[in-house]
């Protein structure tokens, strides 16, 4: 029984890490991209200076960048290291692995092409994004990066290389990036694995008995399987029969923002009080959301 659990753990150990470090890989290497194409001046012409047009911008930048949540924290990061507000980089973290086309599209696939799946999840990104964005871009001054990432690979005099030495710059970039988040990404994996295969999924379906405690099941569940924002729908879709639309995008919306892996690369980045607050702020406004939703 003991080394069918361990065979159980192994399996979906590996796949977790198969799923995700193609995406990681995709983030680590646009972050690299940032660090060399990027100036400080581009950003500040770009991000507003208002703190709610910087928010919403952040928000909808999400639209551009197909990356799921494995691979977000490292842009977010960068973009924070190149001078982006603290709430505007947030703001792009939470929606981009979620609003992007290749999610809403795998979503609606997945839903039976469904369309107002796709519009509540993606609605209710976008509104867990512009609050929490709002609410951090008052509490929080500073960067909020752990002492040590601030300064981390913040190079400047970029401008007067050539291409071919930016693009090995980058590369180098995202080398280091990968190894930085790469450990919080395998401790994340397995401990996701951990959990899937000694929690009991039926004992989390006799708790969901209402909309509030089946929606926080549902969210509980999304960050326990610690799923790929590309293919999270098509799990979500298999428990159409058991749980409400609501709950369902409660795992869709929560899952895609914490989960276990990007936690521990939250962790590893931000400082531990500014993840919490993030984590309660989006916790809340998930399960607020998913309560609204009927269907």
């Amino acid at each position: 029984m003991a080394s069918q659990s361990f065979l159980q753990l192994n399996s979906i150990f590996i796949s977790i890490l198969i799923e995700a470090i193609p995406f990681v890989l995709i983030g680590v290497f646009i972050s690299g991209l940032i660090q060399m194409f990027v100036t400080e001046e581009m950003m500040a012409k770009i991000i507003p200076k208002n703190r709610f047009l910087a928010v919403l911008s952040g928000t909808f930048a999400g639209i551009l960048f197909p990356a799921c949540e494995c691979g977000i924290v490292p842009i977010a990061r960068r973009l924070i290291l190149k001078g982006v507000p603290l709430h505007a980089a947030v703001a792009f973290m939470l929606t981009a692995p979620i609003i992007n086309p290749i999610v809403l599209f795998s979503t609606f696939i997945a839903f039976g092409n469904k369309w107002d799946v796709v519009l509540y999840r993606g609605g209710l990104a976008i509104a867990v994004s512009l609050i929490a964005g709002v609410i951090i871009s008052f509490q929080f001054k500073g960067n909020q990066l752990i002492e040590g990432e601030s300064h981390r690979h913040h190079h400047h005099g970029h401008a007067g290389q050539s291409f071919l030495s930016k693009l090995g710059g980058t590369l180098r970039h995202a080398v280091d990036e990968f190894f930085s988040v790469g450990k919080y990404l395998i401790i994340g994996a397995f401990v996701a694995a951990a959990m899937q295969t000694f929690i009991k999924t039926s004992t989390l379906l006799a708790i969901g008995q209402n909309d509030v405690s089946s929606s926080l099941v549902m969210m509980g569940l999304s960050f326990v399987l610690s799923l790929c924002s590309e293919v999270d729908a098509f799990i979500a879709s298999s428990f159409s029969s058991t749980f409400s639309l609501g709950s369902l995008i409660a795992f869709l919306v929560f899952g895609a923002m914490v989960d276990v892996k990007n936690l521990l690369m939250m962790l590893g980045i931000f400082k531990k009080r500014f993840v919490c607050f993030l984590i309660i702020y989006i916790a809340v406004i998930v399960l607020a959301g998913s309560l609204l939703v009927k269907g």
